[in-house]
Order: structure tokens, then C-alpha cells, then sequence
């Protein structure tokens, strides 16, 4: 049964589809020695695909992780200004895992890494509708009218947007904490909304996603997804609801046993 180029890529574990997509427009793939274009199809079976002159090959059992990225580290495989990059956290023998969305450069916390493309689009497409917690520390004493207009923001730089659920968590005269919650995830959504606003970003911290808690784990390190929480995660996709495993006030709670620890610090 033949598949879209794309798909084929990502069920590899090479990368997303949409990276895929990419990569194909820029030439980089080949069905049988041609040169691929965006919309071939191929056999898996039976066609040989190459990525840069090296032959792809399906991936066995997929890989499912949780990371807590440190502020600094982009989100991407490579980075051509040799930027460290969350690849260099991860070190898996003999498997590839790419970022499931992204977190921006100065932004910490919780992140997830697949080799399962199926999988990794269903999390990040925006019908999932997958919520996403975030404490951010403000510089200065936020006011309430200000909290206010945050969550009654409908547009943001002339497109519109779904309601954001704002907390204030805390505040003093130097600094104020704010629990952000999203349904979608749009380019630098929060800080935009806060410079929008007049506000100074001094830390932002992803501690949910979904039935996924950030807990204890350390800067840098990561953990494998159980079964039930990757179910859990698939499930809530779906619509459906996880009975008592996505209370989204509780940002940090215990990571897991399984936790793995990158030697690169």
C-alpha cells in the first residue's frame, strides 16, 4: 500500500510531516534515485527513500519523552547559528526523537520529543485543543484591571484568538506570578499579550500540558511517557475525558520514576 512521502518520512522517525514537507520543496528527498516532489507517493515495501544520500529506514518501537528544557536551548534539531539546541539533551542509542511544538528560546519547561509522527501531529494540531499551563513571573506589581484585560483579549496583532484563563498566583511591588492556561498555541502568545499590555517578561515556565505535569523533574533532564499517560494524552485529543488526572491547577506534582538524565549540562 503506498503512502504519502511525507507520512512515510515521519512514521522514520526522521522528522515531522511538516518538517518533511519542507525538506521535500528544498530537494533533500529521493524516491529511487529521482529527485522527490511535494505529493509523491511511496511503497514502503518496496521503494528506497533517502534523505541527503542516506537510506531511511521505519524505526522499531517509538520513543515518547518529556523534557524539561532549559531557558536558552532552542527547539530544533539543528541550529545554523550553532545555537544549543534541544537534540543536544536528548542522547538515545540508535534512535532519533524530534520536539512535539515548540517553546521559544528563552522559555523553559515542559516539552515533549517522538519519534511518532501520528503522534506528534494529533498533540500539536490545533483541533486537539490540548491545554497548556504556564506560570510567568512579571516584572513589577501587575494591577487588577491589567489581569482583567488579558483575559477579555479576543485579537492579538490583527488575528483573533481563543480566551486565555489568567490567574494572578502572586505579587509584590518587584514582581508578580501569573498562570497562564491556553487551548492553542500561537507564535510567542503570552509574551506578546503581556508586551501588548505593557509588561516585562522576567521568566516563563511551561508546567502542563494536557494530563502531563512538569512535577520535579530537573532543568535539562528527561523522562520517558508512561502507556496510560500517552493513552491519557491521545485520549484527551479526542474529546474525551481523563477522570482525575487533568486537574490543571496542579502544576507541579511528581515526575515519574523513569526519569533520564542528559549528560550535557
Amino acid at each position: 500500500m503506498d503512502v504519502k512521502l511525507q507520512k512515510f518520512v515521519s512514521d522514520c522517525g526522521l522528522m515531522s510531516r511538516r518538517a518533511a514537507e519542507r525538506e521535500i520543496e528544498n530537494g533533500h528527498f529521493a524516491i529511487n534515485g529521482v529527485k522527490a516532489k511535494l505529493g509523491d507517493r511511496v511503497e514502503p515495501a518496496k521503494d528506497k527513500v533517502t534523505y541527503k544520500g542516506e537510506v531511511l529506514k521505519k524505526s522499531g518501537k517509538k520513543v515518547y519523552l518529556l523534557l524539561n528544557k532549559p531557558a536558552g536551548v532552542v527547539t530544533t534539531m539543528q541550529d545554523e547559528l550553532g545555537r544549543r539546541t534541544v537534540s543536544e539533551l536528548v542522547s538515545l542509542p540508535g534512535k532519533r526523537v524530534y520536539p512535539v511544538g515548540r517553546l521559544d528560546k528563552d522559555s523553559e519547561g515542559l516539552l515533549l520529543m517522538t519519534d511518532d509522527g501520528e503522534f506528534a501531529n494529533k498533540i500539536s494540531h490545533p483541533s486537539g485543543g490540548i491545554k497548556k499551563v504556564y506560570y510567568v513571573m512579571i516584572a513589577g506589581r501587575i494591577e487588577n484591571n491589567t489581569l482583567d484585560s488579558l483575559r477579555a483579549m479576543k485579537m492579538l496583532e490583527g488575528e483573533p484568538i481563543n480566551p486565555v484563563e489568567v490567574e494572578l498566583m502572586e505579587r509584590s511591588d518587584n514582581a508578580s506570578k501569573v498562570r497562564f492556561v491556553l487551548s492553542e498555541g500561537k507564535n510567542r502568545q503570552i509574551r506578546k499579550m503581556c508586551e501588548a499590555h505593557g509588561l516585562s517578561v522576567m521568566q516563563l515556565r511551561r508546567v502542563q500540558m494536557g494530563n502531563l505535569r512538569l512535577g520535579n523533574l530537573e532543568s535539562g533532564a528527561y523522562r520517558h511517557l508512561t502507556d496510560e499517560e500517552r493513552k491519557d494524552l491521545l485520549k484527551l485529543t479526542n474529546g474525551e475525558k481523563i477522570h482525575g488526572r487533568t486537574d490543571l491547577r496542579a502544576g507541579f506534582g511528581k515526575a515519574g520514576a523513569n526519569r533520564k538524565r542528559t549528560g550535557k549540562r
